[in-house]
């Protein structure tokens, strides 16, 4: 198998990018769009485990936007062959006070492109 073939990571990068965006202007089309439409999709957040996309897209219409923005530190994309990515990163809050926040995505190449299939959030309290 081969890892970070440049074209892939490059693809898997951008659509991470474009998650990233959406998230800051709580574009929840665009977000909807980037979860794989399926029962199989997860994603476990700071206070909820969300099972299928219909449970992520519920989620997302009712979120408090009063916290959404947030400043991102470290961003690792790897690439496994030519389908298969993950993307994790940390993110900081001023509601967070020093607490540094944790995201994981696993992406796959879909016919539609790429969605992500599981994420996971979470939040390490200092």
């Amino acid at each position: 198998m081969e890892f970070n073939i440049p074209e892939v990571l490059a693809e898997v990068t951008a659509a991470h990018d474009h998650y990233e965006a959406a998230l800051m202007r709580n574009d929840v089309d665009v977000l909807n769009e980037l979860f794989w439409t399926n029962d199989l999709t997860l994603r476990y957040g700071i206070d909820e485990n969300l099972y299928g996309h219909d449970a992520i897209a519920e989620f997302r219409a009712a979120r408090d936007l009063s916290d959404v923005v947030r400043t991102t530190g470290p961003v690792i994309v790897t690439t496994y062959g030519h389908d298969y990515g993950t993307a994790n990163l940390e993110f900081y809050r001023e509601s967070m006070g020093d607490g540094t926040g944790r995201q994981s995505q696993s992406w796959v190449r879909m016919r539609e492109g790429w969605r992500i299939v599981a994420a996971h959030v979470s939040v390490i309290r200092k």
